[in-house]
């Protein structure tokens, strides 16, 4: 890897520099658009200690999911527990901390981390346990807490399509947390589908852009489905 050039050829290579108790920051929703390959390479590499912001934790056996079973993180903050019978195990012995977020006030904290704002005002979650401890101020007559922003020591993330400097597009669902995530990572590493030269991919349509990006590689993924549902024969 070098200059503009962000590709990288093992996933080694692609977590350099990750060790224990980091925050790291994980593009999807449920199973859909998670960098599997970039999690699975976190469980291979054997760090500990981490806090790890995501929508949801994956599932039992898939996703951020293996990453419990090894005990490897020890703090979600996230909007779901979902459908991760060992995430809600942990949660409720207490064994893993985690920071029950609303799912817009978690998306714009790490928004707003990649912008460079440190907190901001959101009347979601005044009145409730969310707010409990934050502080509260009235405009045009509306009650808003206050939300600290998020930033992490290395974002992973998934697209579609990047060309080698890294400018990304995501396809349809899978955008989802994954162009906020790719912003507010001190180092973000991108799996994608297919790497394309540079002048390939139609500017106008660019979700993510390059200057995010610090290392990308090029994966194959299961894309398993969360739940499937099929009609009766």
């Amino acid at each position: 890897m070098s200059g503009f050039d962000k590709v990288v050829t093992d996933y080694d290579e692609a977590l350099e520099g990750l060790t224990d108790n980091m925050t790291i920051l994980v593009g999807g929703f449920g199973l859909c658009g998670i960098p599997e390959n970039l999690i699975a390479a976190v469980r291979r590499s054997g760090v500990t200690g981490l806090t790890a912001v995501s929508n949801n934790c994956g599932v039992d056996g898939f996703g951020l999911g293996v990453l419990l079973e090894d005990r490897q993180i020890t703090k979600m903050i996230s909007s779901y527990v979902g459908e991760n019978q060992m995430f809600m195990e942990q949660l409720l012995d207490g064994s893993l901390e985690c920071d029950l977020t609303p799912q817009g006030t978690l998306a714009e904290k790490m928004r707003a981390g990649g912008a460079g704002i440190p907190a901001f005002y959101t009347a979601t979650g005044y009145g409730t346990a969310v707010g409990d401890g934050k502080d509260v101020k009235e405009f045009n007559g509306r009650n808003y807490i206050l939300e600290e922003s998020i930033t992490g020591d290395f974002a992973l993330v998934k697209a579609w399509k990047a060309d080698r400097y890294g400018n990304a597009v995501y396809r349809g669902t899978a955008r989802n947390f994954n162009p906020e995530a790719a912003t507010a990572g001190k180092i973000t590493v991108m799996e994608v589908e297919e790497i394309v030269e540079p002048g390939e991919l139609d500017p106008a349509e660019i979700h993510t852009h390059g200057i995010y990006v610090d290392r990308l590689i090029e994966g194959t993924f299961e894309k398993r489905i969360e739940q499937r549902t099929v009609r009766e024969a």
